[in-house]
């Protein structure tokens, strides 16, 4: 077993590393570009929604009063008419790209702890690079990759997005590894071997001496 403490280098790494890459992911490819498409008739239906005093929050439409009331005539005839969604609506102002990226990054630490934890619970100190990156890929992309697909699940977004973001998961996912492998301690089995020798010789010199005469 390896504890956190022991392991405080390669979470900030990996988190660093995963932050840095993820910036370059979203900046330098374009193929994030098209995740969100442009409404229709824009300024009026944003007009009208100012109008209307939506405040910031999670919306759905049509959006019945109790799940009773979903499947009433009047509410199938408004999901047969449609438009049907959600819309998330966030505060007005310019993006606060500072805090997303602050909000990022702790996420980035978390995740790297909670591959701390299960690795070192798993493994011990002196294991080789391959085994600990199994192990360390494996719950960093369970971490990064797989949440994004209950969006398209339960909220519907495209498949196709959620395809891109379990991508981006398993690069963040292997980068973790490898760092988590790099940088894991590698004293270990030689501490133990050692500790092995030790009390082995101790328990030598410590064993009484018989010695039988035949006549």
């Amino acid at each position: 077993m390896v504890y956190i403490s022991a392991l405080w280098l390669p979470i900030l790494i990996s988190a660093v590393i995963v932050f840095v890459a993820s910036s370059l992911l979203h900046m330098l490819l374009t193929y994030h570009h098209h995740d969100y498409g442009k409404l229709p008739d824009e300024e009026n239906l944003l007009d009208g929604m100012r109008k209307a005093g939506v405040s910031p929050g999670n919306y759905r439409f049509p959006c019945p009063a109790s799940h009773k009331d979903m499947s009433s005539p009047e509410m199938i005839e408004k999901y047969k008419k449609g438009p049907v969604g959600l819309v998330h609506v966030l505060p007005s102002g310019p993006p606060a790209m500072s805090k997303y990226l602050a909000m990022w990054f702790a996420y980035c630490l978390l995740v790297g702890v909670i591959v701390a934890y299960l690795t070192g619970r798993t493994l011990s100190a002196g294991e080789h690079y391959l085994a600990v990156f199994r192990i360390a890929g494996t719950v960093a992309f369970l971490g990064y990759g797989i949440g994004t697909i209950q969006e398209s699940i339960w909220k519907g977004q495209l498949w196709s997005t959620a395809i891109k973001h379990v991508v981006d998961g398993l690069i963040y996912a292997l980068l973790t590894a490898g760092v988590f492998g790099w940088l894991w301690p590698r004293w270990g089995l030689a501490a133990e071997a050692a500790g092995h020798s030790w009390m082995c010789s101790a328990r030598y010199r410590s064993r009484p001496i018989s010695l039988t005469m035949w006549s």
